[in-house]
């Protein structure tokens, strides 16, 4: 699980240093695999619900910042 968190956040940052539609798709693949890997640890009692969502909204918080930079 961590390994796929990482995994999109450096994809969100090779996104921000090379903003083409390859990269922008491999973030929100990679953003996806984290996500589902989250909910079932989540959902099988690995992780705690709380911890789960802190981990997502971090994840999405991320991409956010790389995709729309302010």
């Amino acid at each position: 699980m961590r390994t796929l968190i990482k995994r999109c956040l450096v994809a969100c940052g090779v996104y921000s240093q090379d903003q083409n539609e390859a990269n922008k798709a491999s973030i929100q693949t990679s953003m996806n695999d984290a996500y589902s890997k989250i909910d079932k640890a989540v959902k099988r009692g690995v992780m705690h619900r709380n911890a789960g969502a802190n981990q997502k909204s971090r994840l999405s918080s991320a991409v956010k910042k790389a995709i729309e930079p302010a």
